[in-house]
């Protein structure tokens, strides 16, 4: 199945299904329209969230907003064995999402004169990178995944590189430390020479800046981006855990693997370790607009550094900026965020550049799809039924035969894999 030659990484977006074949609507229809004028299609909203458990998703919730107008809605099971609903308000693992708030806290270390863009990243950290690859990557190319560093996926999950998946039950509640992390990505074959564009997609670097972050502030990284990055944008339930239990509300988070898992399993309770500060924050999907609006309206960093974490190069077919990718819809415009994907939990969150339109969408089924004879997942309805949701709620006034995006639909079939 060539799961090896799939995986450059995978802390990335999402995906979900019921065997309880119990369809439930679209539950908790809880949008509050600020203003007279509504634009906010609350039932195309809430039959394309239907549509998306109709495809096989287990559970899916979503977050809309227009303005001051907010719609959130959910559909299926957070339990397939019980069959309890899922909420709007459940907490989520949000996987590589996670690299915003990274990529926030360095840049807050940028204004501050702490860190320096285009410094050797060797000059922060000589033990954990040394050698020419310490003086060649910078901080910029790791936070644009132009570094050339590998990803340490495999190295913590060596069944995956033959088909299995007994690592990741085996990994369940195993305590890895971040230096480790980075030293199975330094070991892991180079994807490029420190620079070269286009990048390659790498948790690797991501984990490098979290100890960068903790090197400079002298704190923890989660400490840092609790009170620095989550707390300034106004978020109340949104963390880094520490323990392999989530806080609060949350759905079963069910893993397929290609059909390798069969019933899907359950990892909800995980150590999350593994991804660090490159995946490991929890959060809702209204935490997830707060924080993208606060972010792309100044309230996190200034113009200056906004400007550089929205300048992208190409890296794995995105336009990653650093630690924020964009999308161009058709006919609808561009809009930046991120995704994200852990075993059995699946976000994506995206605004426009003002902040004013915005959608974060999250599921509890990963990797439904089967892969061709590439080893590529083969197209699902459920990618369809996702980028339909996802496109209805960017742009209202996009027809019904525009709704399928070929480019969001590739996205999120990737995404499964990456990040």
């Amino acid at each position: 199945m060539r799961i090896a030659r799939l995986l450059g990484t995978v802390l990335g977006t999402t995906l979900l299904t019921t065997t309880a074949v119990l369809t439930a609507p679209a539950q908790a229809d809880t949008g509050v329209a600020a203003r007279d004028t509504v634009t906010l299609d609350r039932p195309a909203l809430r039959d394309s969230l239907d549509a998306v458990h109709e495809a096989g998703m287990y559970g899916v919730f979503s977050s809309v907003r227009d303005g001051r107008e907010r719609w959130t809605g959910a559909s299926g099971q957070a339990d397939v064995a019980t069959g309890r609903p899922v909420t709007p308000d459940m907490r989520q693992r949000v996987g590589s999402i996670s690299k915003t708030f990274t990529a926030v806290g360095i840049m807050q270390q940028v204004e501050r004169g702490r860190i320096r863009l285009d410094a050797p990243v060797g000059d922060y950290l000589p033990d954990l990178i040394p050698g020419e690859r310490g003086r060649e990557i910078t901080v910029r190319m790791l936070l644009n995944h132009t570094s050339g560093i590998g990803d340490y996926i495999l190295g913590a999950f060596p069944s995956l590189a033959q088909g299995s998946t007994d690592s990741l039950e085996a990994e369940r509640f195993r305590s890895i430390r971040p230096a480790e992390l980075v030293r199975m990505g330094l070991a892991a074959p180079a994807t490029g020479r420190p620079g070269a564009v286009p990048g390659s997609y790498s948790n690797t670097n991501y984990v490098i800046a979290g100890l960068l972050l903790e090197k400079v502030t002298g704190q923890k990284a989660g400490a840092y981006l609790a009170r620095q990055v989550i707390d300034r944008a106004g978020l109340r339930h949104t963390y880094l855990p520490r323990t392999p239990y989530i806080k609060g509300p949350h759905p079963r988070m069910y893993e397929s693997w290609f059909g390798l898992l069969d019933p899907a399993r359950d990892f909800s309770v995980y150590d999350m370790s593994w991804a660090s500060t490159a995946g490991s924050v929890v959060s809702t999907t209204d935490d997830l607009n707060r924080f993208y609006r606060a972010l792309l309206g100044g309230k996190l960093v200034g113009k200056a550094s906004l400007d550089e974490m929205t300048r992208t190069v190409p890296v794995s077919g995105m336009d990653y900026g650093l630690g924020i990718y964009s999308l161009e819809l058709r006919g609808c415009g561009r809009f930046w965020g991120h995704d994200g994907a852990v075993f059995g939990a699946g976000t994506i969150a995206l605004s426009s550049r003002d902040g004013k339109r915005q959608v974060a969408l999250a599921q509890n089924l990963m990797k439904y799809q089967e892969l061709d004879e590439k080893g590529r997942p083969k197209p699902h309805p459920i990618d369809d039924a996702i980028a339909a949701h996802v496109v209805r709620a960017l742009c209202p006034d996009t027809s019904a035969s525009g709704i399928n995006h070929p480019r969001l639909t590739k996205s999120l079939r990737f995404d499964q894999l990456s990040h």
